[in-house]
């Protein structure tokens, strides 16, 4: 499944205004198996033939601090670079991408040309069991896509199985669905954009900073910021409403009444609004193992993730080799590349 692409990853790991925190601490820094989540996925990213080199966002002091452990410097060989975050998940993904192009993680640039069709992955910072397969197979897939602009990923709802509670009295982790006629799909928390290209980049803030489907207030402040007042006409509206009624329908146990509603959404009528809302060619990627779309939001999340995770991160590395195969086997090149050295 290797690629000859190579694509910048950029890993958002601020604690700017839509960012929750666990515990009282940003959850990227989170240890589970002894080790920051954010370390652990900047890992993960070393084995993803597709991504050339890793920018992370976030409070750089820290995040300096934290790979300059020597055990964890020795398992990076990409280029490594830390950009100081700023107010808001736009402004970080924007200036971030500023410094890719730049290739300078302290002063960006704007970019020119044919520099506007640089591509890049972003992924949150917060997913312990994100397997190297899963983001490789969503690469290659946003790839062969034609003349794309921005890739949102998901996952179907069997991929998740594994992180169901075992019983009434065991722990677990149990997510908010998106109902489509499509079936009930999962944000998996990946990103393929040709940022420059993306007329609107604001609504993505809006979009994300109403994103929790268990809260009305969200769904009302999103439905009004971004659909009315922003011209996204009634179409949207309707198909708005349709999903998260059927959302509702579903965590009520209504699962009649939820299969009614979801029949008049689809990810490719979402596809089209959300393109026109974006002004961008818009498409959504599935991936298959699932472990991408499990982030650490709360702390009973957090709880199930540290309680579970041997169990889980094992049945998802085994899961995503049986569905994509081992990845080929790469000598990794001379050290000496962390923090841009």
């Amino acid at each position: 499944m290797a690629s000859s692409a190579q694509i910048p990853a950029i890993v958002t790991a601020g604690d700017s205004r839509a960012a929750k925190a666990v515990y009282g601490e940003n959850k990227v820094f989170l240890p589970v198996a002894g080790r920051p989540i954010v370390a652990s996925l900047v890992q993960v990213l070393q084995r993803v033939p597709e991504v050339s080199e890793v920018w992370v966002v976030g409070r750089r002091e820290r995040l300096e601090a934290i790979f300059a452990d020597p055990d964890l410097r020795g398992a990076i060989h990409k280029p490594l670079f830390f950009v100081e975050q700023g107010r808001s998940l736009l402004e970080n993904a924007w200036e971030s991408f500023r410094c890719v192009v730049a290739r300078d993680p302290k002063q960006g640039r704007d970019p020119q040309g044919e520099e506007r069709n640089l591509q890049v992955l972003y992924l949150s910072g917060d997913l312990p069991f994100a397997t190297p397969q899963e983001i490789s197979s969503f690469i290659q897939q946003c790839l062969a896509l034609p003349d794309c602009d921005y890739a949102f990923g998901f996952v179907r709802e069997e991929a998740l199985v594994d992180f169901l509670p075992e019983g009434p009295d065991e722990s677990g982790i149990e997510v908010a669905y998106f109902n489509l006629r499509d079936g009930r799909v999962r944000q998996n928390n990946l990103h393929f954009a040709r940022p420059a290209r993306i007329g609107h980049r604001d609504r993505v803030n809006d979009m994300y900073e109403h994103r929790h489907q268990r809260q009305f207030w969200h769904m009302g402040a999103l439905a009004w910021k971004v659909f009315f007042s922003q011209g996204g006409g009634p179409i949207i509206v309707f198909l708005y409403a349709m999903m998260h009624l059927a959302g509702l329908a579903d965590r009520w146990r209504l699962r009649a009444l939820a299969d009614r509603l979801r029949t008049w959404v689809t990810l490719r009528r979402n596809e089209e609004v959300i393109g026109r809302l974006l002004d961008a060619r818009f498409y959504f990627v599935a991936t298959e193992a699932g472990g991408c779309a499990i982030d650490v939001d709360t702390e009973q999340e957090y709880d199930a993730v540290s309680l579970h995770f041997e169990k889980w991160h094992a049945a998802q590395d085994a899961r995503a080799i049986a569905l994509y195969g081992p990845l080929p086997e790469k000598p990794p090149p001379p050290p000496g590349n962390l923090a841009g050295e």
